[in-house]
């Protein structure tokens, strides 16, 4: 038997805060592909590689940095995590959402989760944003599979509100008065590494998707079983396959990525300075705290 999140989630933060003192923040965020320099623009940074810290897994994909980086940023206190693992990478999806629980060890009480995708919705273009209103796991998988910890969440977790309907409207807002174009939709989550087939774009559309991915959804549920607020946010960097007509690159993927960041950065910097204040779950830091027995 392995050893439990909670556990792995101590240890991990005894590591931390052994090299970087007292870590903790309300804010979390989930930094995707092309989005790594917002963690450059964090002030008075203390930061960590994910390879120096115990049970985090390490990613393999370009644009994914692999650093936990905490300090202000639009005058909060945050802590960003710089890049992040798939399942297709080789990891359970237990090990995917490990940074996720740490950010709820740290305190976090709102997650922000950025994402790449490819835009299913004809009506959409590669290079807008979309603000995640639901989603689909088609990863056939769940991070919350095996005996459920009480002390993360309940049994079955209600998802019918995946992510925070004010934060989807203040985020829509704030684009709309930046001149941003900014969807709202469905975000399907799929295995990969392979990119979709036409058919299997054609079959997302009409099972609601508006976009597609390989990310994500793992992570926001196991955020939504330990009560954490989610705000979602894709950058469209693509037509998904039979869309456009052309085939998919990760290269590709990365440069339109890096396109749209500074729009991105700064819709994400305006929501952040928009947000209602919050505390700090003090409930997680009880049971995650270096100062407890697992």
């Amino acid at each position: 038997m392995g050893i439990s999140s909670v556990a792995a989630i101590r240890e991990a933060i005894g590591v931390i805060e052994s090299k970087l003192g007292t870590i903790q923040a309300p804010l979390g965020m989930i930094l995707g592909s092309g989005l790594g320099g917002l963690a450059d623009q964090i002030e008075n940074p203390r930061s960590m590689s994910y390879n120096e810290i115990p049970h985090l897994p390490s990613s393999t994909v370009a644009g994914h940095a692999g650093r936990l980086v905490s300090g202000k940023w639009q005058g909060r206190d945050v802590i960003a995590l710089s890049g992040r693992v798939h399942r297709y990478e080789g990891h359970t999806l237990a090990r995917v959402v490990l940074p996720v629980q740490l950010l709820a060890g740290l305190g976090v009480h709102t997650v922000l989760v950025t994402n790449a995708a490819g835009a299913v919705n004809p009506s959409f273009a590669a290079g807008d944003l979309m603000v995640l209103s639901d989603h689909i796991n088609m990863q056939g998988d769940s991070p919350l599979i095996g005996s459920n910890d009480t002390r993360l969440g309940p049994r079955f977790p209600d998802m019918t509100v995946a992510y925070a309907a004010e934060l989807r409207e203040l985020t829509l807002r704030l684009a709309k008065e930046r001149g941003l174009t900014v969807h709202e939709g469905v975000y399907a989550a799929v295995l990969g590494p392979s990119y979709e087939t036409p058919a299997e774009v054609r079959m997302l559309g009409i099972l609601g998707a508006d976009a597609v991915g390989m990310s994500t959804v793992p992570e926001v549920i196991a955020a939504r079983h330990m009560g954490l607020r989610v705000l979602g946010l894709s950058c469209l960097t693509n037509m998904a396959a039979g869309l456009s007509g052309g085939t998919l690159h990760h290269d590709e993927v990365k440069e339109v990525a890096g396109a749209a960041t500074d729009g991105m950065i700064g819709l994400i910097a305006a929501v952040v300075r928009g947000m209602p204040d919050f505390e700090l779950r003090h409930e997680f830091r009880s049971h995650f705290g270096t100062q407890l027995v697992v």
